[in-house]
């Protein structure tokens, strides 16, 4: 009985530590469409990329890396993806981040903003700011990246976030997790 008892629990527990490393759906399917319009591919996947402990410890608190996923299409890797979340003035805001193979950015996109103001950060012509930039930039604020009027926490927490990204990206790609 206590044999019975262990293993129900052990597998729960298993099962709710998976499922806490996937997105979901509803953010899914929001994820898979931008991979789509941006690489111009269909039916790729998304496998969550695992990073060893002794990486982790050099990352900044910030990167969430059971967000961090290779996109694959026929066993071939055709980009990174990164979905987080970021605080905005009373809540927060689920954002991607894309990487081509190369590991430069390729789009970022506000996939679920939360509050009734500053919803601009989701617009595209802000957001391609943020194109090109690789582990090597650093982005400053009111200077690489332009201010928005009325939506300053937002803008300045989606600066601060695609910035730590792209340092702890070194990282990564120093210690050959990428």
């Amino acid at each position: 009985m206590i044999l019975k008892r262990y293993f129900s629990i052990s597998i729960i527990a298993i099962c709710t530590l998976f499922l806490s490393f996937t997105l979901p759906d509803k953010l899914l399917k929001k994820v898979n469409k931008e991979i789509e319009k941006t690489f111009d591919v269909k039916g790729c996947n998304l496998k969550r990329i695992s990073i060893n402990d002794s990486i982790t410890e050099k990352l900044s608190k910030t990167t969430n890396t059971n967000h961090l996923f290779k996109i694959e299409k026929d066993k071939l890797t055709i980009g990174f993806a990164y979905v987080d979340k970021a605080p905005s003035k009373t809540d927060e805001f689920d954002y991607l981040i894309l990487l081509d193979k190369n590991l430069i950015i390729a789009k970022t996109k506000i996939l679920v903003y939360r509050e009734d103001y500053g919803g601009e950060i989701g617009s595209k012509r802000w957001l391609k700011q943020f194109i090109g930039k690789k582990s090597s930039d650093k982005l400053k604020y009111e200077k690489d990246i332009i201010a928005i009027s009325g939506a300053t926490i937002s803008a300045l927490s989606m600066t601060k976030a695609v910035n730590s990204f792209l340092i702890d990206l070194a990282i990564l790609h120093k210690n050959k997790a990428l």
